[in-house]
């Protein structure tokens, strides 16, 4: 059990929250939640103990082990994979090599009836008896399935750490942390970059786990299936409600609106008692009644109602020029590197107006297969797009491709042309960039401000067929569902490519997915297809046994 007690945080006299204090029990999977900025990672990191608070404590028994899986990751290069995985029990090995070092020194030594003798006599056999307490014969084994469970194959182990990605790396290290047995799991944003597969192993392990977990995450859908418990942080206080995020927005909902009346109740009560003062301020008999009122307003608490986060994307896709029947017709489309296939005889039609999604495992093809379309990279088969197709591209790294050294307007500005260029400042404030923050540098934007700006290249000029790879990750959840509103609205054709479920649920008729070197169409939703591949999961893991 880990016991928050009276924390307080203060930035440069400013407080960031003050006095709060809960307990996380053991089996406790709680949702930190709360506006950007409200301090969500800053008390996350003061949990893990890379931080320390104005004032209060955290307090836990002496034995707790607590491990912390970052946002950013500063990982070495030096290890495969296998082996950085593997430092989860460098503890554990260095204490049996210090073990090693006793033994070899009590060999050599003579003095056998010195006090000195007898304490590494004593240290050797306390340090053996602690040591051999723990199973280290299966450590192998137990990185291998974490490794695998986390969608690394065998043939990763042994390449260096360098040759994989952001996303690859955070794996790893979220395999050491599952690795070391944590009492309390700290979790921020965990499934970003993780694809379905990953995502639902990770749920099934959070759950099945028994462990403390304290998880920030914009992935609704991770939340709602993994947390019982959600923790908000919002205008320096914390509000502890005992059900998981779906429920807690409606429990939190109904809270504002009490908070609401109360205050309006209050501000009705304000006004009429200062116009009673104000009536009979001269009034002799009225002298006590407008003393006692006096005095019961300096002593009144204000009753505060939580801020709402009231900032809001606006956006709107304009009209789609008219495209031919199939803006994208794929026959026999394949892609290799040497004789490394990714996929191979790839056949289908996109209709004029579809919603498509891409999903499957990272690395088999979902965003080659965009750059094919985009014809960005060579491929194998026809690729054709069809009559007056005009159109619109978000990468996957595209928040990571502006200039960090302009500002939000000259981004903008730079690539604007004709009538658009006079309403730039019009649509910066819809993307929430209005005033001073358009005179940001990029390099100080958060990640979510990023692919915001990223996103308004798609404003710029009308398109008729919207190609989106990964552009949820580093947006909040409203923000999310503005923009799965304005693509359901969307009047041209949509291919988009996401590990989010709760984003392409409604929003995705028909899912294309990505696995064993070939694309293969289901004709549902996203909820249907996942339902039907957990079956067939199910009945593959019944064959093998």
């Amino acid at each position: 059990m880990v016991s928050v007690d009276n924390l307080s945080v203060e930035f440069s006299g400013t407080s960031l929250f003050s006095d709060i204090s809960f307990v996380i029990n053991d089996s406790d999977r709680i949702a930190l939640m709360g506006k950007n900025g409200a301090g969500k990672s800053t008390l996350l990191k003061i949990l893990a103990g890379v931080r320390q608070p104005t004032k209060g404590r955290i307090s836990y028994p002496s034995d707790y082990v607590i491990s912390y899986l970052p946002q950013h990751l500063l990982t070495t290069d030096s290890r495969t994979v296998f082996e950085e995985a593997s430092q989860a029990f460098s503890h554990l090995f260095e204490m049996e090599a210090h073990i090693n070092k006793l033994n070899e020194e009590l060999t050599t030594r003579t003095d056998y009836e010195s006090d000195d003798y007898m304490k590494l006599i004593e240290d050797v056999t306390t340090l053996s008896e602690k040591f051999y307490m723990i199973d280290l014969t299966h450590f192998d084994e137990d990185v291998e399935k974490a490794l695998l469970g986390l969608g690394f194959t065998r043939e990763d182990f042994n390449r260096p750490t360098s040759e994989f990605s952001g996303g690859w790396r955070m794996r790893i290290e979220l395999a050491k942390m599952l690795l070391q047995k944590p009492d309390l799991l700290l979790l921020d944003e965990p499934t970003n970059h993780l694809d379905i597969e990953s995502i639902q192993w990770l749920e099934d392990f959070l759950i099945q786990s028994g462990r403390a977990v304290v998880i920030i995450s914009h992935d609704r859908a991770f939340v709602d299936n993994v947390t019982t418990r959600t923790i908000e942080v919002t205008m320096g206080k914390i509000y502890d409600y005992k059900v998981p995020y779906s429920q807690y927005l409606v429990l939190r909902r109904e809270r504002r609106e009490q908070q609401q009346k109360q205050y309006d109740d209050q501000q009705k009560m304000i006004q009429e008692t200062r116009e009673f003062i104000e009536r009979f301020k001269g009034t002799y008999s009225k002298t006590l009644q407008v003393q006692s009122r006096v005095k019961m307003l300096e002593k009144l608490d204000i009753i505060e109602v939580d801020e709402e986060d009231t900032s809001a994307l606006r956006l709107k896709f304009p009209p789609s020029p008219r495209s031919g029947n199939y803006p994208v017709i794929a026959e026999n489309v394949g892609k290799s590197y040497g004789e490394h296939i990714v996929f191979k005889n790839a056949n289908f039609m996109v209709e004029r107006g579809q919603k498509i999604a891409f999903v499957g495992k990272n690395g088999e093809g979902k965003s080659t297969l965009v750059k094919c379309i985009m014809n960005e990279i060579s491929y194998d088969g026809n690729l054709t797009l069809g009559h007056n197709v005009q159109i619109g591209y978000f990468a996957q790294n595209q928040a990571s491709l502006l200039d960090e050294n302009l500002t939000v307007f000259q981004t903008i500005d730079d690539i604007a042309k004709g009538e658009i260029r006079n309403k730039i400042k019009d649509l910066l404030g819809a993307f929430m960039f209005g005033g001073e923050e358009s005179a940001k540098k990029v390099k100080v934007l958060s990640g979510g401000e990023r692919t915001r700006l990223a996103m308004i290249k798609l404003l710029l000029e009308p398109v008729n067929l919207l190609i989106l790879d990964e552009p949820t990750n580093h947006l909040d959840m409203r923000t999310k569902d503005i923009l799965k509103d304005a693509l359901r609205a969307f009047d041209g054709t949509l291919i988009v490519v996401s590990h989010d479920r709760d984003f392409l649920d409604g929003l995705a008729e028909n899912i294309y997915e990505f696995g064993n070197k070939k694309v293969t169409l289901h004709l549902e939703g996203i909820k249907e297809f996942m339902k039907k591949k957990h079956l067939d999961n199910l009945r593959e893991i019944e064959r093998k046994c």
